[in-house]
Order: structure tokens, then C-alpha cells, then sequence
């Protein structure tokens, strides 16, 4: 991955993380953040 990707990348990701805390406030992170923890103790008991 080059530098100009990356950069473009995180572009993008701050501003979904700043439209989603102006337009919805948070929820949409917030479900998010609540699935990937179910993700992980769901593959933490597979391990």
C-alpha cells in the first residue's frame, strides 16, 4: 500500500467517524463497536 492510499484511506474513515457523530450521533459507530465485540468473544471462545 502505497503512501497515497493510506493517506486517502484514512480521508475517508475520519470523515464517515464525523458524519456519523454530526448527522447521527454515534449510533452507527456505536453498533458497530458493539458487533466487533461480540466478533471477538465469539472467536476468543474458538480459540
Amino acid at each position: 500500500m502505497t503512501n497515497r492510499i493510506a493517506i486517502v484511506l484514512a480521508v475517508i474513515i475520519i470523515g464517515l467517524v464525523i458524519f456519523d457523530w454530526q448527522g447521527f450521533e454515534w449510533s452507527n459507530s456505536l453498533f458497530l463497536a458493539r458487533k466487533f465485540a461480540e466478533l471477538l468473544e465469539w472467536v476468543a471462545f474458538w480459540r
